[in-house]
């Protein structure tokens, strides 16, 4: 009978054994315990997780699509390497789905509305004081999980959903942000939202997604290849 406590199956998981699969291996590969290029074959992931080479190879068809791994026939799938063209990409695509989203969230909302970012707002500045980096990623997370949630267009959820791994990824490659700084960003983000005026929190999504963008390529052009 096939076994799933490897990869931490939970009692109630809604995600099929495939699905969570794949966010094993891409955690794996996020954190780097699977190293760019090197070679995924089903029958080791298979042992190593405890189940069948069929939900194995489902999970790798997902990561392939999501740009984790490229598979190669009859010799598995080997990791990807995030390159300094696909930093830039990821970087134009967050600019043009974020910013809409922030856009449609304060037209949406009307001014003087109430919304969820704020008590998420909370969270994360009760994580921040208490020092649990953890929790404040998981809220930071969450902030813009819902500013997308506020857009009302499942379309660009969907589309902002498929590069979320890939952004997490290049995050990881960059020094821990401080969070007084990220609170700072969120609070100047959900006041513009709030504030019902679409092209204001348009703007200031803008200049966030850009300021990020020159001061991550600062960082990642020494570490990247080109590609």
């Amino acid at each position: 009978m096939e076994t799933t406590a490897a990869v931490g199956v939970r009692t109630g998981e809604l995600k099929s054994l495939p699905e969570q699969i794949c966010d094993h291996i891409r955690e794996l590969i996020i954190a780097d315990e699977l190293e760019p290029g090197s070679w995924l074959r089903e029958r080791d992931l298979a042992q190593r997780l405890d189940v069948s080479r069929i939900p194995v190879r489902e999970a790798l068809l997902m990561l392939e699509t999501e740009g984790f791994v490229r598979l190669v026939p009859r010799r598995g799938a080997m990791v990807s390497t995030l390159t300094l063209a696909e930093a830039e990409n990821l970087f134009d695509v967050r600019e043009a789905l974020e910013v809409q989203a922030a856009k449609l969230a304060a037209r949406r909302l009307g001014a003087g509305a109430q919304t969820p970012l704020l008590d998420l707002m909370a969270r994360a500045e009760a994580a921040a004081e208490a020092g649990d980096r953890v929790a404040l990623e998981a809220a930071n997370a969450a902030f813009h999980h819902e500013v997308l949630a506020l857009s009302g267009n499942p379309i660009l959820e969907s589309l902002m959903r498929s590069i979320a791994g890939r952004v997490r990824w290049l995050f990881r490659k960059l020094p821990s942000r401080d969070p007084a700084s990220q609170l700072a960003k969120h609070r100047e983000l959900c006041d513009a939202i709030a504030s019902g005026n679409p092209d204001l929190a348009a703007a200031v999504a803008f200049a966030q997604i850009s300021r990020s963008r020159i001061n991550a390529m600062k960082v990642l052009r020494p570490l990247l290849k080109d590609g």
